[in-house]
């Protein structure tokens, strides 16, 4: 029994997280970007994409899952692999779609093919009611994800 607990303390002892509520406002989401730029340059971390990422969903937090009196969370965590970037608020009854670029021209909605772009992988999970954390990853060990593999391309950085 003491090899598991070992284990899952080493787990927990080589990750670092961060992890802040932000009032759900623009102005919340911009402080939710500063801290995440602070945050990454704190570790080390290259601070593109994941300040994209992070300003994108923390604004859909600030205008889709806005509820009135209450807050939204930006957690970050990282890992020797990977990135991952949570935001969680409180409208789990509005659920963030899949767009594509051939979908009918809309006002909205497009950020999330930024995320798709710029992150390996992304998703969301409900719950606990009434919340919803949309959460995207990026992998370090290719660099700092597939945005930096194509956006060097050619100019001899990445694989």
């Amino acid at each position: 029994m003491s090899d598991v607990n070992e284990q899952i303390s080493t787990l927990h002892t080589s990750a670092r997280q961060f992890c802040v509520p932000l009032s759900a406002t623009r102005r919340g989401a911009r402080l939710g970007r500063l801290l995440a730029t602070e945050q990454l340059r704190s570790w080390g971390l290259p601070l593109d994409p994941a300040r994209l990422i992070v300003a994108e969903l923390t604004a859909n937090a600030a205008l889709h899952g806005r509820v009135t009196g209450r807050s939204f969370r930006l957690a970050l965590s990282v890992t020797p692999r990977l990135l991952r970037i949570e935001v969680t608020d409180t409208r789990g009854d509005h659920l963030p779609a899949r767009r594509t670029a051939a979908d009918v021209p809309a006002e909205s909605g497009y950020g999330l093919l930024l995320i798709e772009e710029l992150a390996d992988r992304w998703g969301v999970r409900q719950g606990p009611v009434p919340c919803k954390t949309v959460w995207a990853e990026l992998d370090l060990a290719t660099g700092a994800g597939k945005y930096v593999l194509r956006s060097h391309a050619g100019r001899g950085f990445g694989p």
